[in-house]
């Protein structure tokens, strides 16, 4: 089937070219001419494994275009997924929805037979019938438009097999009767031939999904780091505390991983904004204990920079850090709210001189955090350091030789934030290693 999607940032242009690899013909929109253009070379204006040679395959077999119109869009076909951004609003914990709204007028003007706009990106519920109300006032089609809630649970870094072969389908409409279920059964017809669970409900259950999700992974993160507090008061191991756990099918492995904590665009955001709506609907009393869960993950950060003052005397002025990640997470480009960058920037301000290295991250973390030192070598980096600070668990850091690295830095002392180098490799080659959440 002929589709669109509006938007082509990270969700969008995953999107459409997983679309594209399911058979469909797709034409991807955005306003940003630079971006359509990159886009339409088969090239995405971000890292994400794989997402490349995806988009260059299906540009170059006509099946994935790209355009900055939105009359071109309209036209195209008669599904259109809307997967623009709603970032936090600035100074507040609320979504900021001018993006999605501005997408759907500009769409619904040039809407003039019937069609189905499916929204993926993550709002706060109630905001399906203000997009029906739009299109109802500005689509020459009207009533022949319909809308439905189609959320993505995408993790970076793994976006493509989440869209290929996601573990649920949430399809949401304002009625039982909506002919839009057929069409978007049909786009996902190959997935849920696959035996994906597919759960079609109303508009808000559908519109709370996302956060609700990413609101329980979060709760779940800072639960380990909290316990990490503890063992490490105790002389515990949180690392395998955290095993022990995850063992019990009620509480489960994936997603307890104790460390500097989370970051992201959409975990820190969804956690905030389903607090704010929580409060515009009177139940903020409900979810009252996600403000905690928020603090504890802010308080990790904390935690490295006390830790790292400790271990040089309390005076960081003149004292060399280096860092070794700047992603908030591995196999991603994403630098925001990254754990890491947060306690490179601190240390900083307290006097440091800090060197930033990462795999993929650098030329995004010197556009926002110029201050900093960068160098793409990881070994390099390290030249004449008082203290080494390991901050995302890229694997290309737990390759490194830890011998090699101690013949170059000033003072061997390593803080691991992730738990994820081989300590006791690195004690025979004689480092002095610390570990967030053992003693």
């Amino acid at each position: 089937m002929k589709l669109t999607v509006i938007g082509c940032g990270y969700l969008g242009a995953t999107h459409a070219a997983c679309m594209a690899e399911l058979g469909h013909d797709v034409l991807g929109m955005d306003s940003d001419r630079d971006k359509v253009q990159l886009l339409s070379s088969g090239r995405a204006p971000f890292f994400e494994p794989g997402l490349d040679d995806l988009l260059a395959q299906h540009v170059a077999s006509g099946r994935l275009r790209f355009t900055a119109s939105y009359a071109e869009a309209a036209q195209f076909g008669e599904l259109h997924f809307i997967g623009v951004g709603t970032p936090q609003q600035a100074g507040g914990s609320s979504y900021d929805l001018s993006h999605l709204f501005s997408a759907v007028r500009h769409l619904a003007t040039h809407l003039r037979r019937p069609a189905v706009v499916a929204v993926k990106s993550t709002v706060p519920v109630g905001t399906a019938p203000r997009v029906a109300e739009i299109l109802r006032e500005f689509a020459p089609a009207g009533e022949q438009v319909q809308v439905a809630w189609n959320p993505e649970f995408l993790r970076e870094s793994c976006a493509i097999e989440d869209t290929l072969r996601p573990d649920r389908l949430v399809l949401g409409f304002d009625s039982e009767q909506s002919w839009g279920e057929a069409v978007l059964r049909q786009c996902f017809a190959e997935i849920i031939a696959a035996g994906t669970p597919t759960i079609v409900t109303d508009w808000a259950t559908a519109e709370l999904a996302k956060a609700s999700a990413n609101s329980f992974l979060a709760t779940k993160i800072s639960f380990i780091n909290a316990v990490a507090e503890v063992c490490e008061s105790a002389g515990a191991d949180v690392h395998q505390l955290a095993e022990i756990l995850g063992h019990d099918v009620r509480i489960g492995r994936s997603g307890m991983r104790p460390g500097l904590g989370f970051g992201g665009g959409c975990l820190p955001k969804d956690l905030r904004g389903f607090m704010a709506r929580a409060g515009e609907l009177g139940v903020d009393q409900a979810m009252a204990f996600l403000r905690e869960v928020d603090a504890i993950n802010q308080r990790r950060r904390e935690r490295v920079v006390t830790l790292a003052r400790e271990q040089l005397g309390g005076d960081l002025a003149g004292r060399r850090i280096t860092v070794w990640g700047a992603a908030f997470k591995p196999d991603t480009d994403d630098i925001r709210d990254s754990p890491a960058l947060a306690v490179a920037q601190r240390l900083h301000g307290l006097g440091a001189t800090v060197t930033v290295t990462d795999p993929k991250a650098l030329d995004s973390a010197r556009k926002v955090r110029p201050e900093l030192d960068y160098v793409e070598d990881p070994i390099a980096a390290v030249e004449g350091a008082d203290l080494l600070l390991h901050l995302t668990e890229w694997p290309e850091f737990g390759r490194v030789d830890p011998a090699q690295l101690a013949r170059r830095v000033a003072d061997a002392t390593v803080i691991d934030g992730r738990g994820t180098l081989d300590a006791g490799a690195w004690r025979s080659a004689g480092w002095a290693v610390r570990v967030l959440g053992r003693a």
